[in-house]
């Protein structure tokens, strides 16, 4: 089905955002993405308009929501104002079309747990390691593809085929967090509904999990949109561009947003 777009979206700026590792560019310029146990393929027709290779039901009652267009990005970028935050604005404009995923918490955990110290192509090999040896293997549209495991699954694989997923030594966060969700100690989808110091508290006690990974996960599984993880890239605008403090209160409650914008601008402007 084609849909046409007047507000900002780009999945070419959402794929190179770093919230996703998943999504797959084809020859054709078409993006595969897999969300929990649906399938879309995306194509840009230019103009705004985009060809979703799914059935209307299917676009209302999951891409829908997964792309977060229920929200006016537009009207959240105008909240900046050139007069009184240039950086800010300049990264806005710049970062145009990035949306916010409302991806699966429990993918994004793990997701984030594996990120530690390492880049992206590292980070969205392993991810494909891990959901080639643990999770369901699918077929659609002539398309072949694995779902991400369930926290059973990855309970499943011994020491040595978790170890060869090129996870390195977050293994065992990897291995206590899935023990933690299988054995009904982790509610992540409760955690939705908390505050973000709630949320962000609760992640912070699961083996492994830091300020900045829960803040992802809080971002971009939970869809808190006011957390602001910091990572190497967004301290360094904290220092360079805000060096007498960045105004968070201020720009809530969607200093998530903006969190995109700037990190999307300091590393491919």
């Amino acid at each position: 089905m084609i849909i046409q777009f007047d507000d900002d979206f780009s999945p070419e700026r959402i794929a190179d955002s770093g919230q996703c590792f998943r999504w797959k560019k084809d020859e054709s310029g078409a993006y595969r993405i897999i969300h929990k146990g649906y399938f879309l393929k995306l194509r840009s027709l230019g103009n705004g308009s985009f060809d979703f290779l799914c059935t209307e039901e299917e676009y209302r009652n999951i891409w829908y929501d997964y792309f977060d267009f229920g929200v006016d990005y537009r009207a959240v970028r105008s909240r900046i104002h050139k007069e009184e935050d240039p950086f800010l604005a300049e990264a806005c404009e710049y970062g145009k079309g990035i949306r916010i995923l409302r991806q699966d918490p429990w993918e994004t955990l793990i997701s984030f747990i594996i990120s530690q110290n390492k880049n992206i192509p590292a980070i969205q090999k392993s991810i494909a390691l891990l959901c080639a040896a643990a999770g369901r293997e699918c077929y659609d549209e002539g398309e072949h593809y694995y779902l991400f495991p369930t926290p059973e699954e990855i309970l499943a694989l011994s020491d040595e085929e978790l170890a060869a997923c090129r996870i390195g030594y977050r293994c065992r966060y990897v291995k206590a967090a899935a023990a933690d969700a299988a054995e009904g100690r982790l509610h992540l989808n409760s955690l939705r509904d908390q505050t973000d110091e709630e949320a962000l508290q609760a992640l912070m006690s699961i083996c492994g999990v830091g300020a900045k990974v829960a803040s992802c996960v809080s971002l971009f599984g939970l869809h808190h949109i006011d957390a602001f993880p910091i990572d190497v890239w967004i301290r360094r605008i904290l220092e360079n561009e805000y060096p007498d403090g960045y105004p968070r209160e201020k720009y809530s409650p969607y200093n998530g947003i903006y969190q995109q914008y700037m990190f999307y601008y300091y590393r491919f402007r």
